[in-house]
């Protein structure tokens, strides 16, 4: 009795120096996230309203834009590979979950088994009587059919920690999915605009291919009255054939920016149907910023960012449990016999209960290194955490200021065109009174065409900046 009472203390004395030693946690330094913005985006404007609450649909009101935006939402094959990588995350919260709870299983197996005669248990078997006397049956038969179940008591966390790190991966997935999305509609959105703007100069580009044209005819009179010579002719040809040449640029490039829609909707080239309202005409409505601090409830990639720490930071409360001791309990229960018939027997009944209790005592760098790479993930997280919050205010600040210059640019630009369309008749008229040369004709229908090309340029800015702030606020998504 004494012997069996020391026994028990040696093995209580053994736990105990397992779990102190287990306990000894190297010491890490881990930073918190600082999630402080500014309280406006300037010194005026401090809306409490965000166009981020608007629908795509309300705040793209071109019906030809929301129905390429409709379509990409069902067919973009990069949003739908996004989608499965959701489901993919759902299956790891099932198998982290599946991780703590007890492991069921039926059991059933035959075979047979033969012994040397001069070993100990072939020596036993020899000398065992079953049955009347009749020896041990040989070969020996085994069935054995029962049930076993084994679980691992979460005593620090590690399991369910695990799982909740799964749940904020999975959460993640979906905000990531969200900005993909926000993305995407921007994208699509921008890539719209861009062809209304190619199809306006290409009708500018005809409508300059007509004005030359008659210019040139006018000049060719003016040689055979030798009024001019063949070089103003020539010069005229020229401008004329290089104007022709940028027709078909423009086409071009009318043709790669319908593909990039159709790619990005999901289907195979085909002309995309699109206002044929001048882009001049459109006028960007204003935009509600809201607060700095709605950012962090309305960019996904800042929640992505958030999921994303609040899953690292779980994985360190995780890689530190494998310090400490691990509780494992099994159990099992069923029949055995070495003949089919004595199976349903009671005698041939048994079962079994265990525990066992585990810990890292001697070499216990693979712990510690997964314990530090986890720390540096998880600060690693924060600053990234931090680097997103700064990224979408800068985003924003850039976006509002670009829309106020933007106007303003535009209204001087409205004024330049205005005064070269003006310079054109005028140095037609001079032109034909010889009192200005062919040159200055040439460059006033020069400096025109690209007057109403940087025109032109600077509203699709303007509708670009508009669907970009739409994006830095964080709105398409919902």
């Amino acid at each position: 009795m004494k012997a069996k009472s020391r026994a028990y203390n040696y093995i209580i004395a053994g736990s105990l120096v397992l779990t102190f030693s287990a306990c000894k946690v190297p010491g890490l330094v881990q930073r918190t996230e600082n999630t402080s913005v500014p309280t406006a985006y300037n010194t005026v404007q401090k809306d409490t309203v965000t166009a981020a609450q608007l629908k795509w649909k309300e705040y793209f009101t071109d019906p030809n834009l929301d129905s390429l935006i409709d379509t990409a939402l069902k067919n973009n094959q990069e949003l739908n590979i996004t989608l499965q990588e959701i489901e993919v995350a759902k299956s790891e919260i099932r198998a982290r979950k599946g991780e703590y709870l007890p492991f069921i299983g039926l059991q059933g197996s035959a075979g047979v088994d033969k012994v040397g005669r001069y070993t100990n248990i072939g020596a036993l078997e020899e000398n065992l009587p079953i049955k009347e006397g009749k020896a041990m049956p040989e070969p020996l038969q085994d069935y054995r059919v029962g049930a076993y179940a084994s679980w691992e008591a979460d005593i620090w966390g590690k399991l369910h920690n695990a799982k909740k790190a799964a749940v904020s991966r999975y959460l993640s997935s979906v905000e990531g999915k969200n900005f993909m999305v926000t993305n995407l509609i921007a994208e699509i959105a921008n890539s719209y605009y861009e062809l209304l703007a190619l199809d306006n100069q290409l009708d500018i580009v005809k409508q300059n291919i007509q004005i030359q044209t008659n210019a040139l005819q006018i000049v060719k009179l003016q040689k055979e009255s030798t009024r001019v010579t063949e070089l103003a002719v020539r010069r005229f040809q020229a401008q004329v054939l290089n104007t022709q040449s940028l027709q078909y640029t423009i086409q071009q490039q009318i043709t790669e920016t319908e593909n990039r829609l159709n790619f990005l909707v999901g289907r195979f080239p085909q002309p995309v149907v699109r206002s044929k309202t001048p882009l001049t005409d459109l006028v960007p409505e204003a935009v509600q910023s809201g607060l700095p601090s709605q950012l962090l409830a309305n960019r996904p990639d800042i929640k992505q960012a958030e999921n994303d720490l609040a899953a690292a930071k779980l994985d360190v409360k995780v890689a530190k449990a494998r310090f400490y001791p691990s509780l494992g309990i099994s159990a099992g229960i069923g029949y055995q016999a070495f003949n089919p018939s004595y199976l349903i027997k009671p005698q041939s009944l048994l079962y079994s209960l265990a525990g066992d209790l585990t810990a890292p005592l001697i070499n216990r760098n693979a712990i510690k290194a997964t314990y530090i790479s986890a720390n540096a993930k998880q600060v690693q997280a924060v600053y990234n955490y931090e680097k997103t919050i700064l990224n979408a205010y800068v985003e924003v600040a850039n976006q509002l200021a670009k829309v106020d210059n933007l106007a303003k640019s535009y209204n001087l630009k409205s004024q330049e065109v205005d005064a070269l369309n003006q310079s054109i008749d005028i140095s037609n008229t001079l032109f034909q009174s010889a009192r200005a040369d062919y040159m200055e004709v040439l460059m006033t229908q020069r400096d025109a065409l690209e007057s109403k090309f940087d025109l032109i340029e600077t509203k699709l800015q303007q509708m670009n900046a508009r669907v970009n702030i739409y994006k830095a606020l964080g709105g398409g998504w919902k």
